[in-house]
């Protein structure tokens, strides 16, 4: 059974080069889109959102590991598209994008990178040390209790309307397989087994961190850069690791310098 074929996808109408927009860890193609498309306004590009096993409404149809999953996101690019193709990710779409550019290069066009995971191994993670941004009273009052802890450390630009935008993106798109990404996160191979290769990626690169990043940080994506002779980074202030919806005008400005470096 060819299981690319059952990664649901969403796609614009537009017929220009493709780019591939894949999810932060557990969130759907609607969120990616939420994230992405403005900044992608009026590109012309053909815009494709993809679910990954178990996220959205699609089936969690591999092993949880993640070279599973990036497999899976391969073989649904040999049969969908016309390599090589943009490749544009957020956190663990963004480390997923990353491995695939190393093992099979001649899919990809360019990288776009927003708060890439770089090392899974959370202990392994160069976090930043300085206190959160002041935020007003009250501005995670509307989010579930259970959501506190982790919204306080991803976010670094502290807003209720913030918050709001967040949860919005967290509960759309389908419901995916909470069952699944336990077992992924919580497998021996959550980690890619070329996490720590030496690769390096030839094709235009951007970067895009967020200063008070809790979650992934961005010192190590930094240092990732050795990786990527035509790379540029960029850490933003007042932003975590939600930066899409905390800063989408500054995410706007810096994926169209991407685009101006691209081939096409």
């Amino acid at each position: 059974m060819d299981s690319s074929r059952h990664l649901a996808y969403d796609q614009s109408a537009d017929t220009g080069p493709a780019v591939v927009c894949l999810p932060m860890f557990s969130m759907s193609r609607t969120a990616t889109a939420a994230a992405f498309r403005p900044a992608l306004a009026g590109t012309r590009l053909r815009e494709i959102y993809l679910d990954l096993p178990g996220h959205g409404d699609t089936p969690a149809h591999c092993p949880p590991t993640s070279q599973a999953v990036l497999d899976s996101v391969c073989a649904w690019l040999d049969h969908h598209v016309d390599a090589p193709v943009l490749l544009a990710g957020g956190s663990y779409g963004a480390y997923l994008a990353a491995g695939i550019a190393r093992q099979r290069p001649e899919l990809v066009a360019g990288l776009l990178l927003v708060c890439p995971g770089v090392t899974i191994a959370r202990d392994n993670r160069t976090l930043p040390d300085d206190p959160p941004l002041d935020a007003p009273t009250g501005w995670l009052d509307a989010a579930p209790t259970a959501l506190h802890a982790h919204l306080d450390a991803a976010l670094g630009h502290r807003t209720p309307t913030v918050v709001a935008t967040v949860l919005a993106a967290l509960n759309s798109g389908g419901p995916g397989d909470p069952t699944f990404h336990q077992q992924l996160q919580g497998g021996p191979d959550y980690a890619l087994p070329d996490e720590t290769a030496g690769v390096v990626f030839n094709g235009p690169v951007s970067v895009i961190t967020g200063r008070q990043d809790r979650i992934v940080g961005y010192a190590d994506q930094f240092h990732a850069l050795r990786h990527y002779p035509r790379g540029t980074y960029t850490v933003i202030d007042a932003a975590g690791h939600y930066l899409p919806y905390e800063q989408p005008a500054l995410l706007r400005s810096l994926t169209q310098d991407w685009l101006h470096r691209t081939p096409g």
